[in-house]
């Protein structure tokens, strides 16, 4: 058998070692590597992110999680599944009173559109008070869609028991919509869209004047308290707002890629805009908590959550502050 020098040897063995040393160093910083868990309603947040180009320099790595409904995001959050995900304030409160350990890290702030009745094209329903004795779906229970049914038979002067409540999941709320199971549907994002390009459903309401408008960010005290993720958090909230002027300045790219995510015609985007481009940053300050303790409130008034929180201890400013 060949043998090397034994000096040859010595930097063989120097040489095999130095390789290994560099293996388990580069290992290790793959270990070392931000993860941030980020739920995501129908894959919207995602899609638009990628349109505006706000995914392609990320420091951290995400891994997606997508949910129907803000009700099984907020499930995944209390099981830990997730770091963070954005939903309106009312299943954002229902989760807190439900003892999910969160707390509302940004938020942003339409003027309360985004969430709809709609009503078929040649129904009837020309106004709130004509809700009266139908059948109508707010989605799933203590939804922002919920909310808007509570908030609308109310302007109307009616009560919640003037009205059949069909609690529905949005696919099954769908297939009630358009085979006339039920009378009115109350509804949000691409479901609207959809319904309204495929069936021509009409808007009874557009949610401003009843709902908040707002669009919290909810992370884990796990994450919350990982430095790491802190950072990670903040910088994703930022990509959030800037992916929301994004929309604001290019407005014709929005349509395109609406129109692409919903699967509708240009026309249909374009009638989706104004709630999208109407988001802005909003401080969490005291004000800010103040709505959500309102709108736990009107849900404990109802009867949809029982109990009593401080909303003000579920709000945290400096996951996110600059």
């Amino acid at each position: 058998m060949f043998s090397l020098p034994p000096k040859r040897r010595l930097i063989a063995v120097l040489a095999i070692l130095l390789t290994a040393v560099a293996t388990l160093t580069a290992c290790g910083s793959s270990d070392d590597e931000v993860v941030l868990r980020v739920g995501d309603q129908t894959g919207e947040t995602q899609s638009r992110l990628r349109a505006a180009g706000l995914l392609d320099d990320l420091p951290y790595e995400i891994e997606w999680s997508q949910f129907p409904a803000a009700v099984n995001l907020h499930e995944a959050l209390r099981a830990d599944a997730i770091d963070i995900g954005s939903a309106a304030d009312s299943p954002t409160v229902s989760a807190i009173a439900g003892g999910s350990r969160i707390k509302a890290v940004a938020a942003w702030n339409n003027g309360g559109k985004g969430t709809f009745i709609l009503v078929p094209k040649d129904s009837p329903i020309r106004d709130l008070a004509d809700l009266k004795g139908k059948r109508i779906s707010p989605s799933t229970r203590g939804s922002v869609a919920h909310y808007l049914v509570l908030g609308a038979l109310q302007k109307a002067g009616l009560s919640q028991s003037d009205a059949t409540l069909n609690y529905l999941a949005p696919t099954d709320a769908s297939s009630a919509f358009s085979t006339g199971s039920i009378d009115a549907w109350a509804t949000w994002g691409v479901y609207a869209a959809r319904t309204r390009g495929q069936l021509g459903a009409r808007v009874l309401t557009d949610g401003a004047g009843i709902n908040s408008g707002l669009s919290v960010l909810s992370a884990t005290d796990a994450a919350a308290g990982d430095p790491a993720k802190r950072a990670a958090i903040a910088d994703f909230a930022d990509r959030v707002d800037r992916s929301y002027e994004w929309a604001r300045q290019n407005p014709q790219d929005f349509d395109r890629w609406y129109s692409k995510f919903a699967r509708q015609p240009l026309e249909v985007a374009a009638q989706i805009r104004p709630e999208q481009t109407g988001y802005r940053r909003i401080p969490l300050d005291e004000a800010f908590a103040d709505q959500l303790q309102t709108t736990f409130d009107t849900w404990t008034r109802a009867g949809v959550l029982q109990g009593e929180r401080n909303l003000h201890d579920y709000v945290d400013p400096t996951v996110t502050a600059p």
